[in-house]
């Protein structure tokens, strides 16, 4: 083959290969949305979440979260932050209202969000994020790893960083159900299978002690969650008197058979409608 045709080729490659993906104008939203096939940050005019104040029985993890973020936005060390335990318990709640917070003390803060299914991605994402000059959350909900899952590797490059190092402008939070990120008898089931046991899951397990902070979200007690319904009725102007709200969602809770922040939500949106007060 000739030097001719070996360089039309090349060229034809080229010409069919995507552009590189340029930055988008970071002042346009303080939120964003990660996408793959084609990348793209899709910018979000209004983020989905509450006030910081209506957060109730996470008063430690609320706390420890704010104060690493802040340092974060201010330039300071911080550390990259696993939010796992209950379900509903308000862990993406928490890292949305968090982030609201810091821009309202007027810290210039952006929050980017992927999906665990896109972490392949995510050195892209990365060299992106590197060359500006804003400081970035980037935030993966619902993170967790199945038995043949290799995306935990990829998740490397945004803890360890590689060659490179994290970029200096970018924090990762991420939310799980579970601790060490892979469900607990599958760790199990390693070890006793494996010929050598401790190096059968070390490398998945330690991935979850990458993250500088550990926040640990349990079951609210049934206070607790009368008390969050309560904070929604201030906040939203519903007028309901205490006996008839604790009788309602005591009985909105057995229905569903589970007590939790999300569960306190959905009975105060049925409240807020039946009472028509819109939550907008």
């Amino acid at each position: 083959m000739s030097d001719d045709t070996l360089t039309r080729i090349a060229e034809a490659l080229e010409r069919m290969a995507p552009a590189p993906l340029a930055a988008p104008d970071f002042e346009t939203a303080e939120a964003y949305v990660w996408h793959t096939e084609p990348d793209a940050l899709q910018p979000v005019p209004r983020v989905a979440r509450v006030d910081i104040s209506l957060l109730i029985g996470v008063d430690r993890a609320r706390d420890t979260l704010l104060e690493n973020t802040l340092q974060f936005a201010r330039g300071l060390p911080a550390n990259n932050a696993l939010l796992w335990g209950a379900r509903g318990m308000g862990k993406s709640s928490l890292v949305k209202s968090v982030h609201a917070a810091v821009n309202a003390q007027g810290l210039p803060l952006k929050i980017v969000e992927m999906q665990r299914e896109d972490l392949p991605s995510v050195a892209r994402l990365l060299h992106l994020l590197r060359g500006s000059e804003h400081r970035f959350l980037l935030f993966c909900d619902d993170l967790s790893f199945s038995h043949d899952d290799q995306h935990y590797k990829s998740l490397k490059a945004v803890l360890d960083g590689g060659i490179e190092g994290r970029p200096e402008n970018v924090l990762f939070y991420a939310t799980s159900n579970r601790r060490h990120l892979m469900p607990r008898d599958m760790i199990e089931n390693e070890r006793s299978s494996a010929i050598n046991p401790s190096e059968a899951t070390e490398e998945k397990v330690s991935l979850s002690d990458r993250f500088g902070l550990w926040l640990g979200f349990h079951p609210c007690s049934q206070d607790e969650y009368l008390e969050m319904i309560r904070g929604y009725c201030n906040a939203y102007g519903v007028e309901i008197d205490d006996e008839t709200l604790r009788a309602e969602a005591i009985e909105w809770q057995a229905t569903r058979g589970s007590r939790s922040g999300r569960v306190a939500w959905q009975y105060f949106t049925d409240l807020a409608g039946r009472m028509g007060v819109t939550l907008g």
